[in-house]
């Protein structure tokens, strides 16, 4: 079942007009979400982000904070789905062909759910291959990068990059040829004991899981550097991981066929540990 606008539909019939302009320009919003057992995890903080886009690009979402919580627990109920994936979409709306947003009288709001697919355990046990690829990331003054925005194309042309080269992710350089981040995902690196990761100014999204990581090597006393890396600096790094909502902490076993490590590094694993930690003490104090 999928909640279109004020409804749940079932997948075949949720329909979206070829007019809409979320479809025609790429004019909207989203976020992705992950399920643990029933419980949406960190769901203020996406929605709060989701406004946040939303008030960038002068998009009204149809809905309170209370209410998007609501419509996304009854799409999972609908759906029975415990561990899962959520995706709120929230798109200009259909109009008449034209760029004015005014063109568009009412936004679809559509929350869609699908049970989560682990990832091998062998990409955490070893760690995914990676590469820097030459698309480089869109100009933050030309486009924000703290909007999250349906239009997607500078990622999927760095995603097509890394098809080519046989990698699971792609990480872009920004246009001065600092490290922004991948496609779908952040990243770190760990240089002489400090955990390096390029800092907002660079033009990258701040990540809710990024921030959870920060948080918690704070939390540890880990030596933290938030900056401006070249490609070489990854190249020396003793360890490196990505992360995103779903992936979590996700080793890195080389990068442009260099090889990091054949086995995730301490401090990626303590990381790890203790965002699976993180999540579980979560989960419990929401079902308490």
């Amino acid at each position: 079942m999928i909640y279109l606008n004020n409804k749940l539909v079932p997948k075949g019939k949720a329909m979206v007009s070829v007019y809409d302009h979320g479809f025609l320009y790429g004019d909207g919003i989203y976020e992705t979400l992950r399920v643990y057992d029933g419980v949406v995890f960190k769901l203020s903080e996406h929605i709060e982000r989701l406004l946040n886009s939303a008030s960038m690009i002068g998009l009204e979402v149809p809905k309170s904070p209370a209410a998007i919580k609501g419509a996304v627990y009854k799409t999972l109920s609908a759906n029975k789905h415990k561990d899962a994936v959520v995706r709120i979409t929230v798109s200009r709306g259909a109009g008449p062909l034209g760029l004015d947003p005014g063109l568009c009288p009412k936004p679809t709001f559509i929350i869609m759910t699908h049970a989560f697919k682990p990832y091998p355990r062998r990409s955490y046990q070893k760690g995914l291959s990676i590469a820097i690829v030459n698309t480089k990331r869109n100009y933050g003054k030309a486009l924000n990068p703290q909007i999250k925005s349906l239009n997607f194309l500078n990622n999927i042309l760095a995603k097509i990059e890394a098809k080519e080269m046989d990698v699971q992710e792609a990480i872009m350089l920004n246009y001065r040829g600092y490290i922004a981040e991948g496609t779908v995902s952040n990243i770190f690196f760990v240089r002489d004991s400090t955990l390096c990761t390029p800092s907002l100014k660079v033009g990258i999204l701040g990540g809710i899981t990024r921030s959870i990581i920060l948080a918690l090597a704070r939390k540890n006393g880990i030596r933290l550097k938030e900056g401006q890396f070249k490609p070489v600096d990854l190249y020396e790094a003793q360890e490196v991981f990505i992360s995103n909502t779903t992936m979590e902490v996700m080793p890195v076993h080389e990068i442009n066929s260099r090889i990091i490590s054949d086995t995730p590094g301490q401090i990626t694993k303590k990381l790890r540990q203790d965002y699976n930690r993180a999540v579980r003490e979560c989960i419990k104090g929401v079902k308490k």
